[in-house]
């Protein structure tokens, strides 16, 4: 079925009602006293206090608000962006199209992280599609990645990046755009490149947050590395090392999902090792929405699908521009080069963190802009 529904969120009572009561029957975990989890320095990525990982104190407080949560509000809220779901090679897709006034705006699919949902990039849109310069316009589209939020659970093996990155095309050739553009945060960041390398003849270029490149290992890449550069791979080792939801979910996604299924305190913490930065109406809204779905298996095989996919090893040629934020891990560029043969476009930012389609608004979307006149 190729056709494209119209999509409203109407979420059933009931469901609501199941939520709060089993929020207001949390067992919460045991901890250890405050004063033997942090010496108050931080070390590396790790704030004072998640040493051990995400601390009661965090869960307490958002199981809290959680209970009072108006889901109805923002449900208006997020229907107020037009909404529809396809098919595509057997999965659900779900996305936000909002096409530009400007008629000769450029196409741009925007690829949302874990663990956020689609909501990361709805307050983009009016930016994006209604500039003060008509040049700089953009019709957006926003799908969520297969097996997030209102994409619903995937039902079969192998939806890493590159078989997103396939259907994210074939949306896009259903939509009427055989030239767009491509961004991707996080999850994003990693199927963004997917879609240059296996679908040239459309993509004009790709922007994305990070670049994951890394060392591979031989020691004559670090020749001539300056020692800030090597203190930078330190921190990067240590993001690396405490990314617990990344070699979890590579590793066994659903044994851990048991639990996040049967639990919104524990979905709510789990999302919260790397949304807790945000305004608590944020992770609030992402955590809903996974529960909802009951979309946090089929998320997290996202990881493990990706890991297990063959690795491209020939450089990319496409046109690549990274917006690095202050408060994220950015890439050295040697090791960025190595891997993309043609960056035109590097900017690094003193504020912003992970999330800067949340935090930092101004300063992606002005980055889309510079980026996207240099290649359209």
């Amino acid at each position: 079925m190729s056709e494209i529904q119209p999509f409203r969120i109407e979420i059933p009572q009931a469901d609501l009602d199941d939520l709060k009561s089993r929020l207001e029957r949390t067992r919460f975990a045991d901890e250890l006293p405050e004063s033997e989890i942090t010496d108050g320095v931080r070390k590396g990525p790790v704030q004072p206090g998640w040493e051990y990982g995400v601390p009661g104190s965090f869960v307490r407080d958002l199981v809290a608000r959680w209970r009072e949560f108006d889901w109805r509000s923002v449900e208006e809220r997020l229907n107020a962006h037009p909404q529809f779901t396809t098919e595509i090679d057997g999965q659900t897709i779900h996305f936000v199209h909002v096409r530009s006034p400007h008629e000769n705006a450029t196409p741009l699919i925007l690829t949302h992280g874990w663990p956020n949902t689609f909501v990361e990039y709805l307050d983009l849109v009016g930016p994006l599609t209604e500039p003060e310069d008509p040049a700089d316009a953009f019709h957006v589209v926003i799908p969520s990645l297969p097996g997030f939020g209102f994409s619903g659970p995937t039902r079969t093996r192998g939806w890493g990046a590159a078989r997103t990155a396939d259907a994210w095309s074939e949306l896009m050739r259903r939509l009427g755009y055989e030239r767009y553009g491509v961004h991707g945060n996080d999850a994003g960041a990693i199927v963004a490149p997917e879609q240059g390398r296996r679908h040239p003849a459309e993509v004009i270029g790709v922007h994305v947050n990070q670049i994951f490149s890394f060392p591979s290992g031989d020691p004559a890449e670090f020749e001539g590395m300056k020692p800030e550069e090597m203190e930078y791979l330190g921190f990067l080792q240590g993001f690396v090392e405490h990314a617990i939801h990344d070699r979890a979910q590579q590793a066994q996604p659903q044994t851990l999902a048991h639990a996040l299924a049967d639990s919104p305190a524990g979905q709510l913490a789990w999302i919260g090792q790397l949304l807790g930065g945000l305004d608590p109406e944020i992770i609030l809204t992402n955590a809903t929405i996974y529960w909802l779905t009951n979309t946090s298996a089929s998320s997290a095989r996202f990881y493990y699908e990706n890991h297990r996919e063959p690795q491209a090893t020939e450089p990319t040629s496409f046109p690549i521009g990274l917006a690095s934020f202050a408060y994220d891990f950015r890439p050295l560029r040697r090791f960025a080069e190595r891997d993309h043969a043609n960056i035109v476009h590097w900017s690094e930012f003193d504020r912003g963190s992970h999330w800067s389609a949340h935090d930092a608004p101004d300063l992606l979307v002005g980055d889309l802009r510079e980026f996207f006149r240099t290649v359209r």
